[in-house]
């Protein structure tokens, strides 16, 4: 009995160091394995903010990019313009210089009229009443040219222009009618694309427009409606193809004439350039 005790003792012994080994290598990982748990859990919350700064970040270039498109439209849209008007004034400024030339052409054929008239009044004024009577008709006819230089000066007088330069020379035009004629090119001359828009047929649901652009990457179109059209923003247009409707797309940024607008990304595929929006009953 003695002899049992005194192995159990030892053994007891033995278990109990065991037990303490084990359980402070047990707390050992618990408390390295917490120590895990608060570094990951730290790095997961600096995760998620850095992926709400990038989502910021993306939202914000897909506004610049949108806006970016439409200055471009617009650029392209005021060159086109541009450009027509400087062709029609071209066009006019040529008709104007070829007008003045004509001018010139009639002043000296006028001036050298007149100087042939006093040349053969101051040979017929020792003659007798014949050549006093063609000194009288001679004399009316210089006063009607007279008075005609006289009603155009008065004319050119009332309009201001500036010196135009033919061939080389400055030339100051003397006479209305080229002022007339110049006027009356420009009446006519082509308006420039910018005041010649498309005509908008208001349709059932309101007015209706073209996609001009369609960006997949960030998800919007450019349409050919904008703040001159009565477009607003967070307004809704159908998007239809040969009668039928493709889906919808919403106003996020109007300029004078188009529009951004923003569809669901599944819509990516659907739409194409020179598909009609219609813009639905408010």
């Amino acid at each position: 009995m003695q002899r049992k005790g005194a192995i159990i003792f030892p053994v007891l012994i033995i278990l109990i160091v065991l037990s303490l080994a084990l359980a402070s290598g047990i707390y050992y990982l618990y408390r390295n394995e917490y120590s895990q748990n608060v570094k990951l859990q730290g790095q997961l919350t600096d995760l998620e903010n850095r992926q709400k700064q990038t989502v910021g970040q993306l939202e914000e270039s897909k506004k610049k990019a949108a806006d970016l498109e439409l200055q471009l439209q617009e650029a392209k849209t005021r060159i086109d313009s541009l450009s027509t008007e400087l062709t029609s004034e071209k066009m006019a400024h040529a008709d104007t210089i070829s007008q003045l030339d004509q001018l010139r052409q009639d002043l000296a054929s006028q001036k050298t009229q007149r100087e042939d008239l006093e040349n053969r009044l101051s040979q017929v004024q020792e003659d007798g009443k014949q050549i006093k009577e063609q000194i009288r008709i001679m004399q009316q006819q210089k006063q009607a040219l007279e008075d005609k230089i006289k009603s155009l000066e008065a004319g050119v007088a009332n309009i201001e222009l500036g010196k135009v330069v033919v061939n080389s020379e400055v030339v100051q035009p003397q006479a209305a009618p080229a002022v007339a004629t110049k006027a009356a090119e420009k009446k006519n001359a082509p308006e420039p694309k910018a005041a010649k828009q498309e005509q908008r047929v208001p349709a059932a649901g309101g007015i209706e427009g073209k996609i001009m652009i369609v960006n997949k990457e960030f998800n919007f179109v450019v349409i050919n409606l904008g703040s001159k059209d009565k477009v607003n923003v967070g307004d809704q247009f159908f998007v239809s193809r040969a009668g039928k409707t493709i889906g919808d797309i919403k106003i996020e940024k109007v300029h004078e004439f188009m529009s951004a607008a923003g569809f669901a990304p599944e819509l990516k595929e659907q739409f194409k350039e020179n598909d009609t929006v219609t813009q639905k009953s408010r």
